[in-house]
């Protein structure tokens, strides 16, 4: 069975979800996420190219999930995704949300 390393609440570091989200394929995941707010997705479903090929989106989730912006279940045979929203709030305010409105424009 797969095991999922997520860092705490307190080792998640500016630098790194900045890391993360420079990529715009990793902020279109993220976007992807927080409009299911109340559920997880699998890795297919929050796939920002549906032609992308699982090795490359296999890495954009374990960079997003080692900077911390995403925990994963494995649930069967898939990996669900959610964003730590509530863990980024209380670390950063504001942060992910500024990123995201700024991003969309």
């Amino acid at each position: 069975m797969a095991r999922f390393v997520h860092p705490s609440k307190d080792d998640i570091t500016l630098e790194g979800v900045l890391a993360a989200l420079a990529d715009p394929m990793r902020l279109r995941i993220v976007k992807s996420l927080l409009e299911k707010k109340n559920c997880s997705l699998s890795c297919s479903a929050a796939a920002p190219c549906p032609e992308m090929a699982k090795s490359t989106l296999s890495h954009h989730f374990r960079v997003l999930r080692e900077a911390g912006l995403i925990h994963t279940t494995k649930q069967g045979v898939e990996n669900l995704n959610c964003v730590r929203e509530a863990d980024l709030n209380a670390r950063f305010p504001g942060l992910l949300k500024g990123i995201l409105k700024h991003a969309e424009g």
